[in-house]
């Protein structure tokens, strides 16, 4: 999967219809989206529960173009393979979610997929300087 750092639509499937989430992929791909965005969330760092990676592999068939999956998940680091398996290619992860977030940052593109970085709104900017060349 080639990156460029230019500016991506990436709609989220969490608020797709649970019914037919194909048709709802699809969708957001014929209007021009650049990235599918899967929210996963564990109820635990996150209040919500949403997808596991057995959810994601079903959606990787109708993803055309890239699948961008964000855990809200903690611990992160034991679940990275499986979403990685299930057809992740970009994994974002919380800088919150685990007490070493460059071995996370490290399991991600290990799994193969690229890297990412979230910060919860509390977290300046400046705690995760260290690790912006991961």
């Amino acid at each position: 999967m080639s990156f460029d750092r230019s500016i991506k639509i990436a709609p989220s499937i969490l608020s797709a219809d649970f019914a037919d989430f194909g048709r709802e992929i699809h969708a957001i791909e014929d209007q021009g989206a650049d990235w599918v965005h899967v929210d996963v969330m564990d109820g635990h760092f996150v209040p919500n529960l949403t997808f596991g990676p057995p959810a994601v592999k079903a959606f990787r068939p109708h993803v055309k173009t890239v699948m961008d999956v964000h855990l809200m998940i903690a611990p992160v680091d034991p679940y990275i393979e499986a979403y990685a398996e299930a057809g992740a290619d970009v994994i974002t992860a919380h800088f919150e979610a685990g007490p070493h977030p460059h071995r996370t940052l490290q399991a991600i593109r290990a799994a193969g997929c690229k890297a990412g970085l979230a910060l919860n709104p509390g977290t300046p900017a400046s705690a995760v300087e260290y690790l912006l060349d991961m």
